[in-house]
């Protein structure tokens, strides 16, 4: 089903402004001349800015003109974990390719992370994954093995690992995200197609069963200029100072 107009027309915005056609800081076209070039009508075109607006990608109103004030899409808290979900949300185009699935012993990190004895067997999987083509993240997961094992039943490279484990009735219910900076590796850089020692945003993820149980560890390796992270907080009227936290995930 295609999309009604005043989604094609925020479609067509957002490309321009994900590409650098419309930089950060760039007004829009106004409100006239962008009925004019959609051939669509004033509640149209305001219904394409609002969406545009929601996203963080341009600000402005109240008479003055809409301004770019980012080249990010934001991403819903509940596609937080799934990579594909994510991307397919913001209708970009995910891609993946394998490294490496591979049976071994937990490293100390993913091994206390997940709360097993060190040498305890796990399922490691290496994955580069991409956004229109173009490198976005180096992903290392390391799953439990009851977990993990299924994966020798799938092929990574077909799509979303957590929509098939999800299928075959694994509970993957919520997960801890730490994000911090760290400098590319020789292999990171390699994938990434980006210098050894530059700048990358790690996120760090602990996956968790309905109970708590630990079920994957990861440590996802993005390029800054394909992907960023935004923390939204509101505060909760009826827990006065309480706060609700929602992170979100934006591509350049």
């Amino acid at each position: 089903m295609s999309l009604p107009l005043h989604g094609r027309v925020a479609d067509a915005l957002r490309g321009q402004i994900t590409d650098g056609t419309l930089p950060v800081g760039a007004p829009l076209p106004s409100e006239a001349r962008l009925c004019a070039l959609f051939d669509a009508s004033r509640g149209t075109v305001r219904a394409a800015l609002a969406a545009l607006r929601h996203e963080g990608l341009i600000a402005g109103g109240r008479g003055r003109p809409p301004v770019v004030c980012a080249t990010a899409v934001a991403q819903p808290f509940e596609t937080f974990m799934s990579f594909t979900a994510w991307a397919d949300s913001i209708g970009r185009v995910p891609g993946q390719r394998t490294l490496e699935v591979a049976r071994r012993a937990a490293g100390p990190v993913a091994a206390a992370a997940l709360g097993l004895d060190a040498g305890t067997v796990v399922i490691d999987v290496l994955r580069l994954r991409t956004l229109d083509g173009a490198p976005a993240l180096l992903e290392r997961s390391s799953f439990v093995e009851s977990v993990g094992r299924r994966l020798f039943d799938f092929d990574p490279d077909s799509g979303s690992i957590y929509a098939y484990l999800i299928g075959e009735g694994v509970d993957l219910h919520g997960g801890r995200h730490t994000i911090d900076a760290v400098s590319a590796t020789d292999v990171d850089a390699a994938h990434l197609d980006t210098d050894p020692g530059a700048p990358l945003l790690r996120e760090r993820r602990r996956a968790t069963d309905s109970s708590g149980t630990p079920l994957e560890y990861a440590d996802d390796r993005y390029r800054p200029d394909r992907v960023a992270f935004t923390i939204d907080n509101t505060q909760s009227a009826a827990h006065g100072a309480a706060h609700d936290l929602r992170i979100v995930k934006e591509s350049s």
